[in-house]
């Protein structure tokens, strides 16, 4: 009698080595559980399908091993028939196995799992039951390992004001603080690092507040020290900061170190916060993603006590975000109406070809400029070709200007500039001023024509004319001697109804 033929399987499994999990341990001892499930069974591992370094957060559509094992049940020579999970904790977080075993069920294909004792009925209630628990156990322990995580890294930077690491700030340096206080961390011989002063940049940040207190703004000392050839940030540190030019100074790291409280000494932590935000609003199956944003200025923990030697003193530091809160709210800046000393033709109007901007006026020897002042550290952080200076004379501009002006409103030529003009401006939905401007012509065309038939009763040519004038420009009516009334346009009475040669009434 002919042997049963072993049922092929594939086994899958993932570990994470975000806690120093050793990947082949973890592998082994996954594979192993899974084996002792299909044994009994007359099941054979025939493929494997093994994640490592992926979070169980991701759907299995973005993890590589995953996606490909799900990839493999669209074929029809798959290799296997039925697929087996050592760990459903590490397989299954959240609600990923309602949104992947329907897969498995539409493509015939048996999904093991060791706390089931055997293959998943989709359409067994305790199964789903039972998975479904696994998925939201999973998604907890990972709330409260990051909850704990947090949580620890606070107390030890308030009260301990510990160094958790990253990258330190320009104008320090990293020094050995000895072994870990962690037994476990200090038998591996791990040691304990924390901040000293960088010989090399902690001058340039005293500098930096000096002259920011001193009166000079971010802009005017990032240019200060690109011209003196001091390398910025990202050009002190290029195995760090690989993905910048590094070629000049910004603002806004000069903004970055007037603002960061290490400079006095004290640890800081929770600057910065990793938001978890759909990768497909439209697709609510492919997980989340992780982006980095800034915490307000409140959300910062700041040690208690003073950690590493300072760079600027306290007080000093509280001076520089006084000065830097007043700029904000721009309560430096006089609150008056600014009125230009010269009219500029074209002001607002004018743009650089090289750089884009907007140019600004200027008066040189009496007459009207436009100019674009770019530093030469800009344009060359920037690969802008572009000269330290752009000048432009309006008197440029308006020469033909004019001569097209005074061309397209010739009297031979003025009906068909209007006509293209009023052709430019017509449309589906015209704008607020257009509409207004109609409007007013057709509340200018009734007046007319009720002056016109005023004139045909017999009104007086020189009280129509003194109506039809503006407001400010209107002389005083004449009024009739006898009874004082004003000798205008009748009102009460229709003007087709006044007969000819009364219509201002006998005297």
């Amino acid at each position: 009698m002919t042997a049963p033929q072993p049922k092929p399987f594939a086994f899958y499994g993932r570990v994470s080595t975000e806690d120093n999990q050793d990947p082949e341990s973890s592998r082994s001892w996954q594979l192993s559980r899974a084996t002792t499930l299909i044994q009994p069974h007359g099941g054979q591992i025939t493929a494997e399908y093994f994640d490592i370094g992926q979070s169980r957060s991701l759907p299995w559509q973005r993890r590589p091993h995953a996606s490909r094992l799900l990839a493999a049940l669209r074929d029809p020579r798959r290799g296997f028939s039925a697929v087996v999970v050592g760990e459903p904790h590490r397989a299954f977080y959240g609600n990923q196995f309602g949104l992947t075993v329907p897969l498995f069920a539409h493509y015939g294909v048996e999904l093991w799992v060791p706390e089931v004792g055997g293959p998943i009925d989709p359409g067994n209630e305790a199964h789903e039951l039972v998975m479904s628990v696994f998925g939201g156990m999973t998604k907890g322990e990972r709330n409260r390992i990051k909850l704990r995580v947090r949580t620890a890294m606070a107390a030890q930077t308030l009260l301990e004001g510990r160094y958790l690491g990253g990258r330190p700030p320009y104008g320090y340096t990293l020094q050995d603080l000895g072994p870990h206080p962690n037994p476990a961390k200090a038998a591996d011989g791990k040691h304990l690092r924390g901040l000293t002063p960088d010989p090399r940049t902690a001058p340039i940040v005293r500098q930096i507040f000096h002259e920011f207190l001193s009166g000079s703004g971010p802009y005017a000392i990032a240019e200060a020290l690109t011209s003196n050839h001091v390398p910025c940030p990202s050009a002190h540190d290029r195995a760090r900061n690989p993905h910048r030019s590094g070629i000049a100074w910004s603002k806004s790291a000069v903004r970055v170190i007037l603002t960061n409280p290490r400079y006095t000494g004290r640890q800081v932590w929770n600057k910065q916060r990793t938001d978890e935000v759909l990768l497909d609003v439209d697709d609510v199956a492919l997980g989340h993603t992780g982006v980095m944003r800034w915490n307000p200025r409140d959300k910062w923990v700041i040690s208690k006590e003073i950690t590493h030697p300072p760079i600027i003193d306290e007080a000093a530091f509280e001076q520089a975000q006084t000065l830097l809160a007043r700029h904000r709210l721009g309560l430096d800046i006089p609150q008056r109406q600014r009125r230009a000393r010269n009219p500029y033709v074209f002001r607002g109007l004018i743009y650089c070809a090289a750089c884009n901007r907007r140019m600004q006026g200027q008066y040189n020897h009496g007459a009207a400029y436009y100019r674009c002042r770019f530093p030469q550290e800009y344009a060359l952080a920037n690969d802008v070709d572009h000269p330290r200076n752009v000048y432009l004379r309006e008197e440029t501009l308006t020469d033909p200007l004019d001569t097209w002006l005074a061309t397209a409103f010739h009297p031979d030529q003025i009906e068909n500039t209007i006509t293209a003009m009023g052709d430019a401006q017509l449309g589906d939905h015209p704008s607020p001023a257009i509409t207004a401007a109609r409007a007013t012509i057709t509340e200018c065309d009734a007046k007319l024509q009720r002056y016109r038939a005023a004139l045909d009763a017999g009104a007086d040519p020189s009280i129509v004319s003194n109506c039809s004038r503006p407001r400010e420009h209107r002389h005083r009516a004449p009024r009739c001697g006898p009874c004082g009334q004003s000798r205008g346009l009748p009102s009460a009475r229709s003007a087709a109804d006044v007969p000819p040669g009364s219509a201002n009434g006998a005297r």
